[in-house]
């Protein structure tokens, strides 16, 4: 069931799907191209993507998982796998059957998820600034603790003074376009819901499956990430079958504060034969 709601002065497409409400959002774009399915990042509203949704043509899928966002907190957590098949209902109901998928950070698990759980539906795979889940080679400790809350995301000057310490790269010079990205958001969402979202990583890993990711994959990692240090897309590039690795100079978030570099990489390996 879809419907409209207004948030403030926003409205904002809502769906019901397995029990879950999903804010989602369509950016319709070139019929010629696959649509491409967008994973956000832990505590991301989907509005944070929106530099990369700007050199894009083509058809661009977005959605708030329960608890952040526009999406309301579910009563009970859910785990990866629940969430990839949450997310082939709503892509059911808004009429695809076949899809690219692009999960950045966080994101990434869930997109990897999709490829392995729903291979129909993904034709091919983007995997930006991710790793493997609770096996994957962690980044600093005193990083990783900053990342335990969310405030970053419902204050976007903490986020901004913080930028360059959590993300590296072009935010420890650019902390005013974190802190604009952020501010972006029509909701931070709720404690509870990015809890939820640490819980579902913390139990979770693609060590196991990746051999069996058998779609076209693109991984995009950046030289200077404290969160997923550059090994981690080694790894996924070499141990998914069809994987090919992009290192980029920069850090976590290089794709949202450097999307005219980034995308075209992306569109390119898309829009490839």
């Amino acid at each position: 069931m879809r419907r409209v709601v207004t948030y403030g002065s926003r409205d904002v497409d809502l769906m019901t799907v397995a029990g879950r409400q999903l804010r989602y959002d369509v950016r319709v774009g070139d019929p010629r191209r696959t649509p491409l399915v967008l994973c956000c990042g832990i505590g991301a509203g989907l509005e944070v993507l929106q530099p990369v949704v700007d050199e894009l043509d083509g058809t661009v899928i977005r959605f708030d998982v329960p608890g952040v966002g526009g999406s309301p907190t579910a009563l009970l957590p859910d785990g990866i796998p629940r969430l990839a098949w949450i997310v082939d209902r709503m892509l059911a109901e808004l009429g695809h059957r076949q899809v690219d998928v692009l999960g950045l950070s966080w994101g990434g698990a869930l997109a990897q998820q999709l490829a392995f759980q729903h291979r129909r539906l993904v034709r091919r795979l983007v995997l930006v600034s991710t790793g493997t889940g609770v096996l994957m080679v962690p980044g600093r400790p005193s990083t990783l603790f900053k990342m335990v809350t969310p405030r970053r995301f419902g204050d976007p000057s903490y986020a901004a003074g913080m930028a360059g310490y959590l993300y590296g790269g072009s935010a420890r010079r650019h902390a005013d376009a974190i802190r604009t990205v952020f501010g972006r958001q029509a909701h931070a969402g709720s404690r509870r819901g990015y809890l939820y979202q640490l819980a579902a990583g913390a139990c979770w890993t693609s060590l196991p499956f990746l051999p069996l990711i058998r779609q076209p994959t693109l991984v995009l990692t950046g030289d200077d990430d404290p969160i997923v240090p550059v090994v981690n897309g080694r790894i996924l590039a070499g141990l998914i079958p069809n994987a090919e690795l992009h290192i980029y100079p920069g850090g976590h978030v290089e794709l949202v504060t450097e999307a005219p570099v980034l995308v075209p990489v992306i569109t390119a390996f898309l829009t490839r034969p």
